[in-house]
């Protein structure tokens, strides 16, 4: 077959050349349609539908949209009018990375502030509470259409005059289910010419580049699990029968050097030691070199499913913008890192707690504008409903001990206030940059969740493992807060809001595979389940095929 396609194609040329006038050039619209229809496997992506006179009601109480009235109807015509934004009656995660970037601070783009808090306001009344599902069906058709619309309108302003088209949205926000190994043929192979969708972002290009090493390896039958058996750790110097297995496996991922192994049987000697090192920190376990049961859970991982989390990240790639300030704050919530960027390149990190699976930490973008130091803590009303008035019913003297103080509401509704402090949830410094979720960085008494592996224990927002080292580094520049001028304002027992005179970018992101300064492929736990809800949406299995498509792209 494939030698019959090469013929196809080297005759195609053939004749290409020899005839009078060669036919005109496919347009960008057409590669990309053709693209997408190789990729799209039968099964629907949304099974509800919206109908012209839909877009067309939308259009006439929008006239905002008018110039993109065209381009809307365009888009949900070849898409048959399906849904672009949900799956069954929950906002997609195409939806959610969409809202993500458009909350981004973008000085390019004067208006992103104006339309984000339209789309805040959309998304508040529309919502529920912790919840990504519209109950309504006229709000869902609203907020299907404001999404479509205010793509464009953004995708105008910020692409204009690039050479990838922004109208091409079938890529970005599928018709039918992508055919996940046509997909992974191609990219692996390189069979077809994929640059008019591909973002250009560093990230996916890297994360491409380990796309053959996973795929070389996913038909690897002795990758079965590993038990420790009745002990309950291996440590250097030890001996097990599994270590065979477990050098075989670090040498086919590259975390063991293959010209200083030698072959020690069930010996755990010292170059195998460093070896389960490099893999525990390329996948955010403490770099001990002890093997245990988190070691054995993040080794029988499969490189299939590691292809499939290298897949899934690079589509959420597709959702980030093309260039990112130099200097930024970016926290990756599977990481449970924060790392501060300098024209491009890392000069501070340390340890976050995010938020639990129950109370997860948004990802969006915003500025940070603001630090405040010895901050009081006014209790969000969920927590005061779910814990504090437990708790008052119990021991009557509980604000008092936990330096807490009623400002307000009423009996059953009080707003409760936590005082400076110690004993403060909030520590002695938070960083705000203001946002429609109240989410912000903040120091914490709590320090040994520090010490964990896994750590999404908050409410919602961020506690940072360095507050101190923050502060000073984004008041460096400013001559009026000196290092000991900052640490007794956060000793000092009173409220004191300080206005950064440099502004900075900061991004909550959730990445589970990427490549690091040092060229090696991490890969972190899906704390939110976001991968696997991101695969199930976007991707069906199916019989790997040929991909005959080289023939009629350039």
């Amino acid at each position: 077959m494939r030698h019959l396609l090469s013929l196809a194609f080297g005759g195609t040329l053939l004749l290409s050349a020899c005839s009078e006038q060669a036919p005109p050039s496919p347009t960008a619209e057409a590669k990309v349609a053709e693209l997408n229809a190789v990729f799209e496997s039968p099964q629907a992506y949304s099974v509800r539908r919206l109908t012209p006179e839909d877009i067309t009601r939308f259009l006439a109480e929008h006239p905002e949209f008018k110039s993109d009235s065209a381009d809307i109807a365009g888009f949900y015509a070849r898409r048959d009018h399906q849904y672009a934004w949900f799956v069954r009656d929950s906002l997609s995660q195409s939806a959610s990375s969409f809202l993500a970037l458009f909350s981004s601070a973008d000085t390019a783009f004067r208006e992103v502030a104006e339309l984000r808090d339209r789309l805040s306001s959309l998304l508040a009344s529309s919502l529920p509470p912790d919840s990504m599902s519209v109950a309504c069906d006229s709000c869902r058709l609203q907020m299907e259409l404001n999404l479509t619309a205010q793509f464009f309108h953004y995708a105008a302003k910020k692409y204009a005059g690039l050479a990838r088209d922004p109208k091409a949205l079938d890529w970005y926000i599928p018709r039918r289910k992508k055919d996940f190994n046509r997909l992974l043929d191609s990219l692996v192979a390189g069979r077809m010419d994929l640059q008019l969708l591909e973002p250009v972002h560093p990230q996916y290009a890297r994360l491409k580049s380990w796309l053959k090493r996973y795929h070389d390896l996913e038909g690897d039958t002795a990758w079965t699990a590993l038990s420790l058996g009745d002990v309950r750790k291996i440590e250097s110097g030890g001996d097990h029968p599994i270590l065979p297995e477990v050098r075989r496996r670090l040498l086919l991922l590259g975390d063991l050097d293959s010209a200083r192994s030698v072959d020690a049987g069930t010996a755990y000697d010292t170059t195998l030691a460093a070896g389960v090192k490099v893999f525990q920190s390329r996948h955010g376990l403490h770099p001990d070199g002890v093997i245990g049961q988190g070691f054995l859970r993040t080794i029988n991982v499969t490189p299939a499913e590691r292809l499939r989390t290298l897949l899934v990240n690079m589509e959420r790639l597709r959702w980030v913008p093309d260039e990112v300030a130099p200097d930024q704050l970016l926290v990756n919530i599977p990481e449970f890192r924060l790392h501060v960027y300098e024209e491009g390149r890392v000069v501070m990190s340390m340890d976050v707690v995010v938020g639990t699976t129950a109370t997860r930490t948004v990802i969006f973008s915003d500025t940070m504008s603001t630090i405040v130091f010895s901050p009081t803590w006014t209790v969000p009303m969920s927590i005061v409903r779910s814990e504090i008035l437990p708790a008052m019913a119990k021991d009557p003297g509980y604000l008092k001990r936990k330096n807490m103080e009623r400002i307000g509401g009423s009996a059953s509704n009080p707003i409760i206030r936590q005082k400076p402090g110690a004993s403060n949830a909030l520590g002695r410094v938070k960083f705000l940059f203001p946002n429609s979720y109240s989410i912000y960085l903040h120091d914490t008494p709590s320090k040994s969740l520090f010490s964990r592996e896994q750590r999404a224990f908050s409410h919602g927002c961020i506690r940072v493992s360095k507050p101190r080292d923050l502060a000073e580094y984004l008041l460096r520049n400013d001559s009026t807060w000196t290092p000991e001028k900052i640490g007794k304002a956060m000793m000092s027992g009173k409220e004191t809001f300080v206005k950064l005179k440099e502004r900075r970018p900061v991004t909550i992101g959730y990445f589970t595979a990427w490549e690091d300064a040092e060229g090696r492929l991490q890969f972190r736990e899906d704390v939110y389940g976001l991968d696997q809800r991101l695969a199930d949406e976007l991707f069906t299995p199916s019989t790997p095929v040929e991909v005959p498509l080289t023939s009629s792209l350039p």
